[in-house]
């Protein structure tokens, strides 16, 4: 059986470590190449770093402080912000990281992600989403029903700071067909919640393609990283502030689902 992975995610603008409710109001959380070193020691499975700002500012990934970072760790490292082409794709790999994560770029110009998995291979390319509940109905979008009534989930890009009209679902089943080789899933709505991750958007997508699926946005409790695996069918859990702000330690976690049955890597 395959073990379920805990992912800690370095949101990283100028430089610093930073997290926000609903991707606003960011406040500081530390040093990238500081807080790395401490989720590898905590025996995390893998780190997800973003340059949250990139693709807004129109700039590339900051390389040095990638570089810093995969300098200090012994475990999978995925890097995502201001990818916009192949070649991208190959200096972000070449700085240390195992794998990158395509946001933005993917709904300008999917040919990025079908590219990329020719060229490093559908392990290197995770495409990013990030989606936001909307309660009405729309033609050629796929609708569940909720405790809140019917909704659909609409993928944001440049941070969340655009609406695309595109629904996630379909779009999770395109990228599949491009090549990512993962889907890192953020509910806009859970993120920095702590009210835990969105069960309804992860099962919906999880059941809707064949790759991993990564759950992230909402976790604050340890029996919400139960959920999303025993109820939400992801295959691994990202977090944020519950690690930034030392209210659980990796370890901590995994202990917890260890004893609930769920596989973990101690």
């Amino acid at each position: 059986m395959l073990t379920k992975r805990i992912i800690p995610c370095l949101d990283v603008k100028d430089g610093r470590v930073v997290k926000g409710v609903h991707f606003k109001n960011l406040r500081d959380a530390g040093s990238p190449v500081e807080l790395a070193q401490v989720y590898n020691e905590q025996g995390a499975d893998e780190l997800v770093f973003l340059d949250i700002s990139a693709s807004h500012e129109g700039r590339k990934t900051m390389v040095k402080v990638v570089e810093a970072t995969a300098d200090q760790i012994f475990i999978p490292l995925t890097v995502g912000g201001g990818i916009s082409e192949v070649e991208d794709i190959r200096l972000i790999l070449k700085a240390g990281a195992d794998k990158v994560a395509i946001n933005t770029a993917g709904i300008k110009n999917p040919d990025i992600l079908s590219g990329g998995a020719r060229r490093f291979g559908n392990q290197c390319i995770v495409s990013a989403i990030d989606a936001r509940r909307v309660y009405e109905n729309r033609e050629n979008r796929y609708v569940i029903e909720t405790s809140r009534g019917k909704c659909w989930f609409e993928v944001y890009i440049y941070g969340g700071r655009e609406p695309t009209g595109i629904d996630a679902v379909e779009w999770a089943k395109r990228v599949e067909k491009l090549g990512a080789g993962e889907i890192l899933l953020t509910s806009m709505d859970a993120d920095g919640t702590k009210d835990g991750f969105d069960i309804e958007l992860t099962r919906t997508i999880s059941e809707a393609v064949n790759i991993p699926v990564i759950a992230s946005g909402g976790a604050g409790e340890l029996e919400h990283f139960y959920e999303a695996f025993a109820s939400a069918r992801a295959d691994a859990a990202l977090a944020a502030s519950i690690f930034h702000y030392h209210e659980y330690t990796v370890g901590d976690i995994k202990r917890y689902l260890k004893e609930k049955g769920i596989p973990v890597r101690l």
